[in-house]
């Protein structure tokens, strides 16, 4: 058996969608594989030593609370990419994967540097693209398809081709509502404006997540689990949003 730890970093102020059911499948799917999973909350005024966790997940906020973390995060980025490009798993949720860009521009032309991570800009818009979202990924080298809710004012635009997005989208909105590209995927980071509690009714990438948690410590997840409930929440979403039914 092995312990695993994840880092939920800003809970307090990052945390306005529910995002922590997803921490809480990741949990869950290391106990029925036989292993332990501990969470541990990161606020404003905690050291960031991320190398010492398997994962790192953050959630949605609001601007105000974008603006507090940010602060924060920019005294601590370097070290954070440092943990990235080596290969450390991490969860982030909407205005989480927006801070990794080059900036955020608001309704009212106020400009919000991001971490400049990775070479993509939000800007606000109206209306707010909201509802259900189908797409196709690439997970792991297989095409898998991902569902989800978005509610998100942002637009966000690549500014490098380079960079890969999370999925196409089939039904929804994504990054954008023009270009077909949803969320991020560099090494083990995910970027994505899926809400809630997305990994429960997409276990294909939350065992990505956790492969690559395993691998980085030498543990093999060789356990099959029955996802068949899991499998049902997701295709009833894909379902209707495919117009079909079972």
């Amino acid at each position: 058996m092995a312990q695993f730890s994840i880092a939920h970093l800003y809970p307090d102020l990052m945390n306005l969608y529910g995002d922590r059911g997803n921490l809480i499948c990741l949990q869950k799917r290391l106990q029925w594989r036989g292993h332990q999973c501990s969470i541990e909350n990161l606020g404003l005024s905690d050291d960031m030593e991320l190398g010492r966790y398997d994962m790192v997940f953050m959630g949605g906020g609001s601007d105000r609370e974008q603006g507090l973390v940010y602060e924060d995060l920019l005294r601590k980025g370097s070290r954070i990419m440092e943990q990235i490009e080596a290969g450390l798993p991490m969860l982030c949720i909407c205005g989480a994967y927006q801070l990794l860009g080059q900036s955020y521009i608001a309704a009212d032309g106020q400009v919000m540097d991001g971490l400049r991570f990775f070479n993509f800009r939000t800007v606000a818009g109206s209306p707010r693209l909201i509802g259900n979202i189908l797409i196709e990924a690439n997970i792991d080298g297989q095409k898998v398809s991902v569902v989800g809710f978005e509610n998100h004012g942002g637009r966000t635009i690549f500014l490098d081709h380079k960079l890969q997005p999370l999925g196409h989208v089939i039904k929804g909105f994504g990054n954008n509502g023009k270009d077909g590209g949803e969320g991020l995927i560099y090494k083990n980071l995910i970027g994505t404006y899926l809400h809630g509690p997305f990994l429960p009714k997409n276990p294909a990438v939350a065992d990505f997540i956790l492969s690559a948690m395993a691998k980085r410590r030498g543990v093999e997840l060789d356990t099959l689990l029955d996802d068949s409930i899991e499998k049902y929440a997701h295709d009833q979403v894909k379902d209707r949003l495919l117009g079909s039914s079972r």
